[in-house]
């Protein structure tokens, strides 16, 4: 079932949306402010986060409650074990830190 979501073969992971374009040159800017990325890292990486946020849409879409939470946390995972292939070590370090933050699995908003 997980695999079948993060295939590279998924249309639905092609899709080169403007709006996952944009985010995820946010979010590599908000990371960059830690991890003073080189200029093809910065590429590699802003592509990286896009191909995890059109990920993360077709999840959020397909799953709900406890489910779609469990594939989020596994999303994340592998997410950040393909940053292995970008990021130095110490890079790596500072963006396993800052991932909560900068891209939590899910937000709680409290009543």
């Amino acid at each position: 079932m997980f695999s079948s979501v993060l295939s590279a073969q998924d249309v639905y992971t092609q899709e080169n949306t403007e709006i996952h374009e944009v985010e995820a040159e946010r979010i590599t800017k908000e990371y960059n402010k830690q991890l003073s990325l080189g200029g093809m890292q910065f590429a590699l990486f802003t592509k990286k986060v896009q191909e995890f946020l059109i990920k993360r849409a077709k999840i959020e879409e397909e799953y709900t409650g406890k489910d779609k939470l469990d594939m989020l946390y596994r999303m994340q995972i592998r997410e950040t074990l393909e940053m292995k292939d970008i990021l130095t070590r110490p890079q790596l370090k500072v963006y396993r830190r800052a991932k909560g933050d900068i891209q939590p699995i899910a937000v709680v908003e409290e009543k």
